[in-house]
């Protein structure tokens, strides 16, 4: 097992109420399917859960999938973006996850794992669930950039191993989606350089600079949004 680093640094999020209002900003609720004002009724229900700065208002992937969400992230003034080689990105799904099954639900305690860098995911995945801690899914990592722009540094990205692609034969595939920023090399091009990245890496490989996020949890929309 590798040797870990030293945990994150944690900034609070932004009240529900100012999440909402971001995601209806960047017009997430379109996407989704529901009305500013819905989004903004889940978010004013479920504010006063006592949760401080350490809950994220997340959609549901299939309300909206990761190709439609990773062209709203920004970075230096870049809009992200998904690696060409990932055209399958939306069949990564929740794998060993429960998600809750309402439109919009409550991720707690979210995490970027900088502790696990160098870790490959076959060595993080037991470490999490030995503490508790549940991977992200990948539209759960895009969301809580959306609302942190500033969790993204470079040399401090992360894997949202939550989720995995099944082949049609039954058995996983290699590859595991993450969240970092381009250098604008090869087939991405140096007009994405410094621009989100939605890419992905294999199950066994260690990258210094991928941590592993995960959160303590999650809970349904419970208020009627």
């Amino acid at each position: 097992m590798p040797q870990t680093v030293p945990g994150d640094a944690v900034t609070p999020l932004p009240s529900l109420a100012a999440q909402a209002e971001r995601l209806i900003e960047l017009g997430v609720h379109e996407l989704a399917r529901m009305s500013a004002a819905e989004l903004r009724a889940f978010a004013d229900g479920a504010d006063g859960d006592g949760d401080g700065g350490d809950v994220l208002l997340a959609v549901h992937p299939e309300r909206a999938p990761a190709s439609a969400l990773a062209p709203l992230l920004r970075h230096g003034g870049k809009p992200g973006f998904t690696v060409v080689d990932m055209p399958d990105v939306d069949r990564f799904a929740p794998h060993g996850i429960e998600l809750p099954d309402t439109p919009l639900y409550l991720v707690t305690g979210p995490d970027r794992g900088d502790r696990m860098a160098n870790w490959s995911p076959e060595e993080a995945l037991p470490a999490l669930t030995k503490e508790d801690r549940s991977p992200l899914v990948l539209t759960e990592g895009i969301h809580w950039l959306l609302q942190q722009p500033a969790v993204l540094e470079r040399n401090r990205c992360f894997m949202t191993i939550g989720s995995r692609l099944r082949k049609a034969n039954g058995t996983l595939d290699a590859r595991t989606p993450a969240i970092w920023i381009s250098n604008g090399t090869g087939r991405d091009g140096r007009e994405q350089r410094n621009a989100p990245k939605v890419g992905w890496c294999w199950w066994n490989n260690r990258h210094t600079w991928l941590g592993f996020a995960s959160a303590t949890g999650r809970r349904p929309q419970q208020h009627g949004a």
